[in-house]
């Protein structure tokens, strides 16, 4: 997400960082590109314009102007915008009700609400530890009871059975009976997709808040509809007693528009983001970690975070020990890391965390995809555990054989054999004391901290 509006931005600031000195003129000159990227990025025209005077008032006052260096306070005044629009602070789910905490989904037909139910009793049950009851009150899609059903059983919760023959109002009655009895942390009430221009769902919808009264009611809008998603948001806060909204789909959309103009249309917190298809794909929305993702300063503490969740420690640890001693490196430890990248959602996704990342050019981006890394254990996966644990033997008739049964070609069996020795004699270099070499040599070259 943010990617066409990133690199706008990068280009209008660095004009600014160019300044020896900021004006009123070249601060508007600014201005007018930042305008021009937020628009192209299909942000809604009355966030746009509050956002460029909010921005404007700041610069052009004393904080920027006479600061010893203009151009880092302004970009600093930019990012604080845009975590105002954005929401300011992360908001989860409020757990300061009687157990159990109900929480009602709703939203347009094909927003993904079904599967982001799922991502949510998911994201509570193991990032939460909560006890969590999924229903469905969809009585009108075909199969949308069952699809609810497999989703739970899928992330490992309980699925409160319910009818088409039933109106939802009962359903949502019986289920937080059930849920009363059996103790639940959470209830998640999944809903029909409906148009907000429908009087008699959206009638139905209000009569379902009305009896449950749910702790939470989430607005649940595909990203990639962009201010569309932040209008119709707009509808459903006028019918329902909204409490926040769930973005799905931000993976697939490069503009950003919907994430900028939701908070501030509707005046509910984006709580939550879905990055992926996966169901672990659910993320909580930090205002502060996308304001400096979208100036390209990446989010280093969404990829710490990830890492201390998905990065299997026992085998790291393993791997560790295995190489301070000195023991080999083999193809099968190269494969281990490999599906640990993967697990991470790839190495494009890890980059897009880094600072700068944004600012490769395009030639080095393309040579960073998962493809490579797929192509990679394909290959992998081909070999013998004799020919992982000793790659030397890999020639000739057996390159041939592992290019053939891997569907790639002997130069990426030749290829991925050169990048394995290449690692192999890095990790030499860990060895022992080497460990500590490496770092205080490696100490000198990292960044200190983000240019301006």
């Amino acid at each position: 997400m943010f990617d066409n509006l990133t690199d706008k931005l990068a280009k209008s600031i660095q004009k600014i960082r160019g300044q020896a000195n900021l004006s009123e003129d070249n601060i508007k000159e600014a201005l007018r590109e930042v305008r021009v990227a937020l628009l192209e990025a299909d942000v809604a025209l009355p966030v746009v314009k509050s956002f460029i005077d909010d921005v404007k008032e700041r610069a052009l006052g004393k904080e920027v102007l006479t600061s010893l260096k203009p151009a880092q306070v302004m970009v600093k005044v930019v990012q604080e915008e845009l975590i105002k629009v954005l929401g300011e602070a992360t908001e989860g789910i409020n757990f300061n009700a009687q157990p159990p905490v109900v929480i009602l989904m709703a939203g347009l037909q094909g927003a993904g609400k079904t599967t982001t139910t799922g991502k949510l009793a998911r994201y509570l049950k193991e990032r939460e530890q909560k006890k969590v009851m999924v229903v469905s009150a969809d009585v009108y899609r075909p199969a949308a009871i069952e699809q609810l059903q497999t989703v739970a059983e899928q992330v490992g919760v309980d699925w409160h059975p319910s009818s088409v023959i039933d109106d939802p109002v009962t359903i949502g009655m019986t289920a937080l009976q059930a849920a009363k009895k059996g103790y639940y942390d959470v209830l998640i009430v999944d809903t029909a997709g409906r148009l907000a221009v429908d009087e008699a769902m959206m009638a139905e919808i209000k009569s379902l808040q009305h009896s449950i009264s749910p702790t939470e009611t989430l607005f649940v809008v595909d990203a990639m509809t962009g201010q569309d998603a932040a209008n119709t948001a707009k509808a459903f806060a006028d019918a329902l007693e909204l409490t926040g909204v769930v973005l799905t789909k931000v993976d697939g959309d490069a503009r950003g528009g919907a994430a900028l103009s939701v908070k501030t249309i509707t005046g509910k917190p984006i709580k939550f983001q879905g990055v992926g298809e996966k169901m672990d794909a659910l993320e909580p929305f930090h205002p502060d970690r996308i304001a400096s993702s979208i100036l390209g300063m990446g989010d280093v503490l969404s990829l710490v975070e990830e890492v201390e969740r998905k990065v299997d420690k026992k085998e790291a640890e393993k791997l560790a020990k295995k190489v301070a001693k000195g023991n080999k490196f083999t193809l099968e430890d190269f494969q281990a890391q490999l599906v640990q990248m993967q697990n991470m959602g790839g190495m494009a996704s890890m980059l897009d965390k880094l600072p700068g990342m944004g600012q490769l050019p395009d030639a080095v981006k393309d040579q960073v995809n998962d493809k490579t890394t797929d192509r990679m254990l394909a290959v992998i996966n081909s070999m013998t555990i004799k020919e992982k644990r000793y790659p030397q033997l890999i020639k000739g008739s057996r390159k041939r054989r592992i290019a053939n049964g891997s569907g790639t070609s002997i130069q990426d069996v030749s290829k991925l054999l050169k990048q394995y020795n290449q690692m192999q004699k890095m990790m030499r270099k860990f060895k022992g004391k080497g460990m500590l070499k490496m770092m205080q040599k490696l100490g000198g070259k990292m960044p200190g901290g983000m240019p301006f």
